[in-house]
């Protein structure tokens, strides 16, 4: 029996599509959304369910996502779930050189895609009385990294967010929750050290992390995300479920 339809964005990349997986598995209908639809299809047609939908859109773009979200409620009768997981890391540079014109893509591309996300599935949402939304925020929305200015800034906006979202959402049958990944075996982390390393040659300059755990999995995050899109967290509204094997404990 179909747990209902979820749209997750960016399952066209390595975290988007292991939650794309993971839903799939737990009875979800999921439409998996990129802007890169020819990744999106390669997902969606990868599930084994064969009931999943893949949908070329911009999330940055009011129209897009409006669109993206008529289209899902229209054919199957409501959104159950929404997982706004579009994200880039932008420049590893000091902030005193920090590109303005990526500055701004990265809070366009990580922070608006996120609010037009939850205002178009929020308009649904509240009219049926049930719905959940997990936003894909990270470790760094609650703490600082040097010369990552525009992804902590885009990633404290996202949970700024979701706890707006969750206050407005209380009691009304609608959730809202952030998972907030440390870091995971991904191109982005790839990319992140090797930018790392760049302004400091000749060092092991990684991400700096307190307790050396290893870096995660994909599936960790989309177990996460799962979670929190099951009805075992009906109670959990506003939660920043931090998914780091403890290096941010310390």
């Amino acid at each position: 029996m179909s747990a209902g339809a979820a749209i997750v964005t960016g399952g066209g990349g390595e975290i988007g599509a292991a939650i794309c997986r993971r839903l799939d598995r737990d009875g979800w209908t999921v439409v998996v959304v990129d802007r890169d639809g020819a990744a999106a299809e390669r997902v969606a047609s990868s599930l084994p369910s064969g009931g999943t939908q893949a949908h070329e859109a911009d999330v940055t773009d009011h129209q897009q996502v409006e669109a993206l979200v008529r289209s899902v409620t229209s054919r199957y009768g409501g959104l159950g779930a929404l997982v706004n997981n579009v994200g880039i890391e932008g420049a590893v540079q000091p902030l005193v050189s920090y590109p303005e014109d990526v500055f701004e893509r990265v809070m366009r591309t990580n922070v608006h895609s996120v609010f037009l996300g939850v205002k178009s599935a929020l308009a649904v949402m509240l009219e049926a009385g049930s719905g959940a939304i997990v936003n894909t925020a990270s470790t760094s929305a609650i703490r600082g990294r040097a010369n990552l200015a525009g992804y902590i800034a885009s990633k404290h906006a996202v949970l700024g967010l979701t706890k707006v979202a969750a206050l407005e959402t209380a009691g009304t049958g609608v959730r809202v929750n952030a998972v907030l990944p440390g870091p995971i075996e991904t191109r982005m982390i790839r990319a992140i050290n090797e930018g790392t390393r760049a302004l400091a040659p000749g060092e092991n300059a990684e991400v700096k992390r307190a307790v050396a755990t290893p870096y995660g999995s994909v599936d960790d995050v989309a177990a996460a995300v799962s979670h929190l899109l099951s009805p075992d967290a009906r109670h959990m509204n506003g939660a920043a479920v931090v998914v780091d094997g403890g290096s941010t404990a310390a």
